[in-house]
């Protein structure tokens, strides 16, 4: 063995006499993200104001750009000379798709999707009726952070259930005295 490997030894000691590692201690349910504002909603802070003011103004310019992109793409269709049937039922396609999306990203942020339901089969119709969420974020981050209330309503009904199960508890149950037989 050379010197350098026999010199060798460990930069710290290892540390065994830490303490062990206390449980947890619950402090409540934990409030859910929201998509660009993560957990800023419950309090308004951490930016909250500018996130809805860059979340609407955000959104109102990717709809401007999309329906800019969905006007050339009808003008590509009267130069290829298509004909009045297909560009109508393009204008129409787009318009239906439009409206649901945004009904139904509308009513996304006020309850909850069943789980049975059939938004997974409506996802191409949102990704073809993209304005129509877009527009429904635009005007509700005028209100709230979009799905605030629902996820609000959530969290303190949970907070609620948690204060009312840490509150009952009255000390260790193994400690009581059995009750008495009359």
């Amino acid at each position: 063995m050379s010197d350098d490997q026999r010199d060798q030894t460990p930069v710290e000691p290892a540390a065994e006499a830490e303490a062990p590692a206390q449980p947890p201690v619950p402090t409540g349910p934990e409030p859910e993200p929201i998509r660009f504002f993560g957990t800023t909603w419950v309090n308004h802070d951490g930016g909250y104001g500018p996130r809805r003011v860059g979340v609407a103004v955000g959104a109102l310019v990717i709809a401007v750009v999309g329906a800019f992109l969905l006007r050339l793409s009808y003008e590509g269709l009267e130069i290829g000379n298509v004909g009045p049937f297909l560009s109508i039922s393009v204008i129409v396609l787009f318009a239906i798709a439009s409206s649901i999306a945004f009904a139904k990203t509308w009513d996304s942020f006020s309850r909850r999707p069943a789980p049975s339901s059939d938004e997974a089969a409506l996802k191409g119709l949102k990704a073809i009726g993209f304005i129509g969420s877009l527009i429904a974020y635009f005007l509700r981050c005028f209100v709230e952070a979009p799905g605030e209330k629902l996820r609000r309503a959530e969290y303190e009904h949970a907070s609620a259930e948690f204060a009312r199960r840490r509150s009952s508890r009255t000390g260790n149950p193994a400690a009581r005295r059995p009750k008495r037989k009359k």
